[in-house]
């Protein structure tokens, strides 16, 4: 009786590093996400404290300041401002995610959870792909439940579903945009406590210095050109359009981003995600190497 020998058991085709096809990247990615989408459900005071900053924010600008705020086209006028309010709101509520973004990726380095993702045989942007798209889908979620509060405070959508999709669309773009930010900053700092800090002072100038709040015309003239080029503002203007949300016969600055502001919107929102997605996963090469 003969016996044959046995075929050793083929070896894995791909090797932690390699490169990979855009399928496997996809795959691997949604790994990721997954993974931390389990983990948010697992402590949703996450998603709970990640609310409670907007909703104070539209309890204080509408019923406090409300009535002292001049709109072009609608004076004083409280019911007027918390349309207009909203639009700013909600576009920050998805900057915000910025912070999420840099912590949780600054806790997985700290915890060596990065060293476990680069030793096997994934994407090498999968990791920063997988946590982005997770916190995407948080953000979405956030965003539903502001939006619930707003119609509660007496905000409306006055040009139709399709607009308000194409709205929800830029802020959801906007807020992915910002998370890549926040993944360089996570791949930057050394503890989770730095990369929320990291995460959030450049925010609050960004989102003040805007038309989120006040029209760029209450402003002093030396912060206008600022506020009307700030990528933030483009995605605030457009979403107030699109919801139908300008106060009557309100005319925008003569600058293009203001003119223009979905298409603005859009090319800073595609031009970040290029710059930090880039930036990002070199920077994830070099402290995984």
């Amino acid at each position: 009786m003969s016996i044959t020998a046995q075929e050793p058991s083929p070896q894995p085709t791909v090797r932690a590093g390699d490169r990979v096809s855009f399928r496997q990247g996809w795959r691997d990615s949604m790994v990721v996400a997954k993974r931390n989408l389990l983990r948010m459900l697992r402590i949703p005071e996450v998603v709970i404290f990640g609310l409670v900053q907007p909703i104070m924010f539209v309890v204080m600008f509408s019923y406090i300041f409300g009535g002292s705020i001049t709109l072009p086209g609608a004076g004083t006028d409280a019911g007027a401002y918390r349309e207009f309010l909203m639009g700013g709101i909600f576009a920050q509520t998805v900057t915000f995610a910025v912070a999420g973004a840099s912590a949780g990726i600054a806790e997985d380095m700290q915890k060596g959870i990065i060293d476990r993702f680069r030793s096997l045989p994934m994407a090498r942007g999968a990791v920063l792909t997988g946590r982005t798209f997770a916190d995407l889908v948080q953000t979405a979620v956030i965003l539903l439940v502001m939006s619930l509060v707003a119609l509660l405070v007496g905000w409306r959508i006055h040009d139709g579903i399709v607009s308000a999709l194409a709205a929800f669309g830029l802020l959801l773009l906007l807020g992915y945009a910002f998370t890549w930010i926040g993944a360089l900053i996570g791949l930057s700092v050394r503890s989770p406590e730095a990369a929320t800090s990291g995460g959030l002072v450049w925010l609050f100038p960004l989102t003040f210095i805007s038309v989120a709040f006040v029209p760029s015309e209450n402003m002093p003239s030396l912060l206008q050109p600022v506020a009307e080029w700030n990528p933030f503002s483009a995605t605030v203007l457009a979403v107030r359009e699109l919801f139908g949300n300008l106060p009557p016969n309100y005319q925008a600055p003569d600058v293009w981003p203001m003119r223009h502001p979905a298409l603005a919107s859009l090319l800073w929102s595609i031009a970040i995600i290029a710059v930090f997605r880039t930036l990002a996963v070199r920077k994830y090469k070099r402290a995984a190497s």
